[in-house]
């Protein structure tokens, strides 16, 4: 069975949207109606002309009627021309708002249903630039660019035949000029070399996107250490680069812009000498005199669309690129649904024997420093070995050890941001891979150390934890979490408006506040990241008092960096180098030493370490 041929550029972009071609045809017959109603009065003026120039020559009278009819007729194309070029762009704007919708829904709910891994394997600049400057890209080109693309090409089209209607000879002097110009162009912007070109371009632009993205946020420590732009060195690269590229994209074109342009303003020099040679003495002199200035006149006007046709050449290789980009995206494999759905009997969280990779191009922070492959292919670093515990429901199981032991890695699995490579993870009895996507979501809740809130108000922030909610339900758990005081300060209450990052709240606030997202979404299984890492001691107590509300009747699974926060955990689960080295109660653990009594004596020493001024 032959293999069907993989689709590429708009036929790909139609398929990715789910839309059909119908507008899009529509659009391009009434722009190539309206190229051919555009071109009417140059035939007008033509034949005008010839009827004044003819009617001298022989001294008759000029046929008025003639004249009126293609003064009209001229009238009423450049009319319905208008009405036409209307009618496509309105019909070409609806196919790609359509094509814009489908596309961005489609790609919005791919990468959510895709593995973390993608994520934090992909720079956020790289994602944002495709996820909106390559979409609107899209949209421009659907809604103008096609129909001028069909205008152009009928407008060629059209002159073309015109020119050979009235005279070969001269025909043949104007589109051998226009071909020889568009050979050049050809060969110079839109061979193999130009698409290589596209797409170190947008790599450089994506470079410098994901370097500003970063360098805003790493804004603060470059000012405090008092560096400017060349400090950032990522970011000062990146713009560099893209500055060499600009200009070797300049070099390159250089000399075959230059012959394209001189060429294409040259037909009126090949039209005038040639007319001179084929220019006779005769009673049809005047007659050619008529056709010869007609080539002079609209000769030099199909410039004009050549020249449309490179700017529409070139935007076609970018979008081809930018197809191409998004097609990565839904190239990426989403993590698989099971096809029959099992429910958990109970919220215990075990996991069996669990062996777990991260390649480096999708190592999370909590693996950056470890060491990976010198050479391009991906390398498996391996995060968990043959790990096994259970964190029963209704009891407080802690994760503690060194940095880089695996402890973030087990939370995240989860809630099956990756899945594993050996072994199982299972919730009530159930491996989580058996468990629909929405309802494992349902199951787990996370407090994540990094706090994120979106750029909206406090009120729908809360609310993300279960957007049912009523606002007296939305109240209750902020005042579980202890920041509902705090809120009612602020100038407008709970429709105060926040940043991305929790601008206008501190660090505790912030925390308290995804605190109260995750009571009010009331999950069974919570897993807490470090959930009082920026709490102050004044107000360490509240979000204490927070927690404890949270946890009340669930499976609760800590990473603790803080010892004493877990002392009272049923359960402590000390990871080193990615596997299990000890599980107990803190008393136990102290008494049969090891890794975690190292560890506590480190924290208690710590704890009472001071600054001396010496």
């Amino acid at each position: 069975m032959k293999k069907e041929k993989e689709k590429k550029g708009i036929a790909r972009l139609l398929e990715m949207a789910g839309q059909r071609k119908g507008l899009l045809l529509v659009a391009g017959v009434l722009s190539a109606l309206s190229a051919a109603c555009m071109l009417v009065p140059y035939c007008a003026v033509y034949a005008i002309l010839r009827e004044l120039l003819v009617s001298s020559s022989t001294g008759t009278a000029v046929d008025a009627n003639l004249m009126l009819r293609w003064g009209w007729t001229a009238f009423a194309a450049l009319a319905a021309g208008l009405a036409l070029v209307y009618a496509s762009l309105m019909a070409s704007h609806t196919a790609a708002f359509r094509i814009l919708y489908g596309l961005r829904v489609r790609l919005a709910d791919h990468i959510g249903r895709l593995p973390l891994g993608f994520l934090t394997g992909t720079s956020t600049g790289a994602i944002k630039k495709t996820m909106e400057q390559n979409v609107e890209k899209i949209e421009v080109f659907i809604a103008h660019t096609i129909p001028d693309i069909v205008n152009v090409g009928a407008t060629l089209l059209i002159m073309a035949v015109v020119f050979v209607a009235i005279d070969f000879r001269l025909a043949v002097v104007c589109l051998g000029v226009v071909v020889v110009a568009i050979a050049i162009q050809f060969s110079s912007f839109l061979g193999r070399r130009s698409r290589e070109l596209i797409k170190l371009y947008y790599d450089a632009q994506e470079n410098v996107s994901a370097s500003a993205v970063e360098y805003v946020r790493g804004m603060s420590v470059v000012k405090i250490f008092g560096q400017g732009l060349r400090s950032f060195k990522e970011f000062n690269a990146a713009i560099e680069a893209y500055k060499n590229f600009a200009i070797g994209v300049c070099d390159t074109y250089e000399r075959g812009m230059v012959l394209f342009v001189v060429l294409l303003n040259s037909i009126t020099t090949f039209v005038l000498p040639v007319g001179l040679l084929l220019w006779e003495p005769s009673a049809d002199h005047l007659a050619f005199s008529a056709v010869w200035v007609f080539f002079l006149i609209l000769g030099p006007g199909v410039c004009s669309p050549v020249y449309k046709l490179m700017h529409l050449g070139s935007s076609t290789a970018d979008i081809d690129e930018g197809v191409e980009r998004l097609d990565r995206i839904f190239r990426q494999e989403p993590l698989p649904e099971p096809r029959t759905a099992e429910q958990p009997s109970g919220y215990d969280v075990e996991f069996r024997n669990v062996t777990f990779s991260y390649d480096d191009r999708s190592a999370d922070s909590h693996h950056a420093n470890e060491a990976v492959s010198s050479d391009s292919r991906p390398t498996r670093i391996e995060a968990l070995s043959n790990v096994s515990f259970v964190a029963r429901q209704n009891t407080v199981t802690a994760l503690v050890g060194p940095s880089g032991s695996g402890k973030s890695t087990i939370a995240n699995l989860i809630p099956r941001f990756w899945d594993v490579a050996s072994g199982q993870i299972l919730i009530g009895g159930v491996d989580i891979r058996n468990i629909a996507s929405g309802q494992l979501m349902d199951i787990v809740s996370f407090v994540f150390q990094e706090t994120f809130l979106f750029s909206d108000t406090i009120y729908e922030n809360i609310a993300t934890g279960r957007p049912t909610a009523t606002p007296e339900e939305v109240t209750e758990a902020a005042k579980a979490a202890q920041c509902h005081d705090f809120i009612t300060q602020l100038p407008k209450g709970y429709t105060t408006v926040i940043g991305d990052r929790g601008t206008q709240l501190s660090g505790g606030e912030a925390q308290r506040i995804c605190v109260a997202r995750a009571i009010l979404k009331d999950a069974p299984v919570l897993v807490l990241d470090e959930a009082t890492a920026f709490t102050d001691p004044e107000n360490e107590y509240n979000m204490q008092m927070a927690l404890s509300r949270l946890m009340h009747g669930k499976t609760v699974i800590v990473i603790a960096h803080r010892l004493s926060s877990v002392v009272s955990a049923q359960q402590i689960v000390v990871m080193r180098e990615g596997r299990v080295a000890q599980r107990g109660t803190h008393e136990s653990l102290l008494a049969d030493g090891g890794l975690y009594k190292r560890l506590w004596e480190a924290y208690e020493q710590a704890y009472d370490w001071k600054l001396k001024n010496n």
